[in-house]
């Protein structure tokens, strides 16, 4: 598979509640000892894919949204938005060796893109 899905995020008002429920549902080793509380979930034995759970920042909705390996992110958005797609997110280095891009499909569900070297 040439672009994997590689992260998922389920995020809403109740960050921690949240971590709770799929803690208790799907005993996930939730940890979210970090600054934002943002609650990381471990893939186990090699199966599945890490992902978040926490609270949403300024969006005014829940969400729960995949990540995309791609080696250009800019390359992928200028597809997505050729296909009907709209950038939410323009490629954007959160920190080094992190950087991140967004677009909604033409349903308007968002997609994450990570910018992985080739």
């Amino acid at each position: 598979m040439s672009h994997p899905v590689v992260w998922f995020e389920v995020m809403g008002s109740k960050g921690v509640e949240l971590q709770s429920f799929y803690r208790d549902l799907f005993e996930w080793k939730i940890d979210a000892s970090n600054p934002m509380k943002y609650g990381m979930v471990e893939a186990t034995k090699g199966q599945g894919i890490p992902g978040g759970v926490g609270q949403l920042g300024d969006q005014p909705w829940p969400k729960v949204t995949f990540y995309v390996s791609t080696t250009n992110i800019e390359d992928s958005l200028d597809k997505a938005t050729s296909l009907g797609g709209k950038v939410i997110m323009p490629r954007t280095e959160l920190q080094p060796g992190t950087i991140l891009g967004m677009f909604s499909d033409p349903e308007g569900n968002a997609i994450g893109l990570v910018e992985e070297a080739a």
